[in-house]
């Protein structure tokens, strides 16, 4: 779904940039050039953003105990 209708960002890029690891709204706005323009998607892609590092320290964690597991 489109983000971002200024510079047609879709939450999906948005997902995909920050998968890689702990970032910023200021990483993705410099990066994806969300929020640049009218700046209405800022708090939608917020949200997004913190939904996908905490996702994915989720999975990291799960990753974890399922070693710790095969460990034992």
């Amino acid at each position: 779904m489109y983000v971002c209708i200024c510079r047609q960002i879709t939450d999906t890029q948005i997902r995909e940039y920050c998968a890689g690891g702990d970032v910023s709204m200021a990483d993705v706005r410099a990066n994806l050039g969300l929020a640049s323009d009218c700046g209405r998607c800022g708090k939608f892609a917020k949200q997004i953003i913190a939904e996908t590092i905490s996702a994915a320290g989720l999975k990291d964690a799960a990753s974890a105990i399922k070693d710790l597991a095969y460990a034992a």
